[in-house]
């Protein structure tokens, strides 16, 4: 299974090779931060931080193609902002923290092939 699609990302850097290599490796910075974020801000229940968190999160993930991951994070956006569901963010910080390591593996191998 892919989880990464970079045609968003190839059309941003039109093919800039460099351009590219830097957004991944800003992107696998971010999703190390994210992951500490979410799971301090679960711990301390921070609900508002932690929707805005998943907001931040969500556009860097919907940036590499990782479609389904955007919209997880956008529901849990919106169920913080109304303290909905709360025993169920957990399960979206998991979901997070599988599907982004996956993708770092991914684009690790691609960084192999572009660098």
């Amino acid at each position: 299974m892919k989880y990464t699609d970079l045609s968003y990302i190839n059309d941003i850097t039109m093919g800039d090779s460099n351009m590219l290599e830097e957004l991944i490796m800003l992107f696998i910075d971010q999703v190390d931060e994210f992951e500490e974020n979410f799971e301090r801000l679960l711990e301390e229940k921070d609900w508002d931080k932690l929707g805005k968190e998943a907001h931040k999160a969500k556009s860097s993930v919907a940036t590499f193609g990782l479609k389904e991951l955007a919209n997880e994070l956008k529901e849990l956006q919106l169920l913080t902002q109304k303290e909905e569901k709360i025993e169920e963010y957990p399960n979206y910080i998991k979901l997070f923290s599988e599907q982004c390591d996956a993708a770092v593996i991914e684009l690790k191998e691609h960084l192999k092939q572009i660098t």
